[in-house]
């Protein structure tokens, strides 16, 4: 296909007959490169220029096509036709509220998670950055440009320069009035948008995917757990440091507080809230509590250690080299951070020896596990304070009442440490997930109840420089089971 086609016949000569022009119909993003040949978009995409791709989705059709493909400049054009019957009987994401709602809204017209969802389902492979006849390409960043006839901007018309803008994109935006016959009704909340960049094409998809429901401010499936994973997993490389990080992450799990503290635990470590600690010169207080956890678990002997809520990897990094461990098993609740504590650790370069010695499990500490029995020693390091305060003796009862190790290292950060944060507001807590923070008293209180309830001796320990009057930044107990 070297022709371009104009507008007016794109649809008709691309798609089945039938089809009503494009403006009228449905919602269209366009992908174009100059880079030559450009043609070479096709191997990147996975899908023939000289051929139509049509795929189903939940509430239409999805098309994908080549307005133009030359050796200058190939332009891919993703269609998606959304049935509005299917939406107005509350199956598509219309919007609730006014009584017209389901039967008169944009949602078969603007870009919306409707077209996110069509982007996964026909870019797929290219999402992965993966191309079997032009892996060097898709590797490269190369110059695209994006148009999106119709880009809500809900709520503020600058917001696609705020999003798109920090990753390096041209923002060019065109506004219109809602109806030009009548002028006193506004502007209307869609503008056409262009992007511009060198970038990679798996990069601009995962962007496209992530910010085109943000600035839409909808989803139109119900949004769950999983919703996290897609979020990190497309946001990898970008969202943790982008200046509207909460906005994005706010919007694209539907406003739902519970997954946006989740998801804000992952994008914010904690040893990152612990770099600025009163006192803190070359070593952080991450670092330091780490390798007080790890001075513990080598004093008790232990040769076998749960790394409770393992996160990243950052403890198991550290006792992994120590011969005295031959049998380390590392547990978190997020399969997407568990991925990273691989990455993070090199467990696929790593000698079989070291291998064999690890292992990396999704699980819960709130359920009773037989995975976690049979251990020498258990870390748990600043988990508990992101458990629901009511929910704690879930946790004592599944590893004091029944994995019992012989030794328990537990952290916990000291509350009262915080008036010494000048940047932290007095009355909150030092991180967004954390549920509590306990004073001196309050964690001496738990833990000898819970020493005594099971059959446990405790002592306490500190970490990081202490204050005289404030105590530890960080507050430690070494729990050691007692004979029978």
């Amino acid at each position: 296909m070297e022709a371009a086609l104009t507008d007016s016949t794109l649809v008709h000569a691309a798609l089945r007959p039938g089809v009503r022009a494009l403006k009228e119909t449905a919602m269209l993003l366009t992908i174009s490169t100059t880079h030559r040949p450009a043609t070479d978009l096709g191997f990147l995409l996975h899908k023939n220029p000289a051929r139509v791709f049509t795929f189903g989705l939940p509430v239409g059709q999805g098309h994908v096509f080549y307005p133009e493909a030359s050796e200058e400049v190939c332009t891919a054009a993703l269609l998606v036709e959304v049935d509005p019957v299917v939406i107005s009987r509350g199956r598509g994401g219309g919007r609730a509220g006014l009584p017209l709602e389901p039967y008169v809204n944009d949602r078969p017209y603007a870009a919306s998670s409707f077209l996110g969802t069509a982007l996964r389902e026909a870019f797929s492979t290219a999402m992965t950055g993966r191309s079997r006849d032009r892996p060097d390409l898709a590797a490269r960043s190369l110059p695209f440009e994006v148009r999106l006839p119709a880009l809500p901007a809900r709520g503020d018309a600058a917001l696609p320069g705020r999003l798109f803008g920090p990753l390096g994109y041209g923002v060019s935006v065109q506004e219109a009035p809602l109806d030009p016959l009548f002028p006193e009704w506004g502007a209307s909340p869609c503008q056409a948008v262009t992007l511009r960049a060198e970038v990679r094409l798996r990069d601009l998809l995962a962007h496209l995917y992530v910010l085109i429901p943000v600035l839409d401010d909808s989803q139109h499936y119900y949004v769950s757990e999983a919703e996290i994973d897609k979020l990190l997993r497309y946001g990898a490389g970008w969202l943790d440091t982008h200046p509207e990080r909460d906005l994005i992450t706010r919007r694209f799990l539907k406003h739902r507080r519970a997954l946006q503290r989740a998801a804000q635990a992952h994008f914010t470590p904690e040893e990152d809230a612990d770099a600025g600690a009163p006192g803190a010169r070359n070593v952080s207080l991450n670092e330091q509590r780490l390798e007080a956890v790890k001075a513990e678990l080598l004093a008790a002997g232990a040769a076998s250690v749960l790394d409770l809520g393992c996160g990243e990897g950052n403890l198991l990094a550290r006792l992994l080299p120590e011969r005295q461990f031959t049998r380390l098993l590392g547990m978190d609740v997020s399969p997407r951070v568990l991925d990273l504590a691989r990455e993070r650790l090199r467990l696929a370069e790593l000698p079989e020896p070291y291998r064999a010695r690890l292992t990396l499990v999704q699980g819960s500490l709130t359920y009773r596990d037989a995975r976690l029995r049979g251990f020498d020693a258990a870390a748990v390091v600043e988990v508990i304070e992101h458990l629901d305060g009511a929910r704690l003796w879930t946790l004592e009862r599944t590893l004091f009442g029944d994995a019992r190790p012989g030794t328990v290292v537990l952290t916990t950060p000291n509350e009262e440490f915080n008036a010494r944060w000048a940047t932290l507001p007095a009355g909150t807590v030092r991180h967004d997930d954390h549920r509590f923070e306990w004073t001196r008293q309050e964690f001496r209180t738990w833990a000898q109840r819970v020493a005594g309830e099971f059959g446990y001796a405790v002592t306490f320990r500190d970490v990081g420089e202490v204050d005289a009057a404030l105590g530890p930044p960080t507050q430690m107990a070494v729990f050691r089971r007692e004979a029978p």
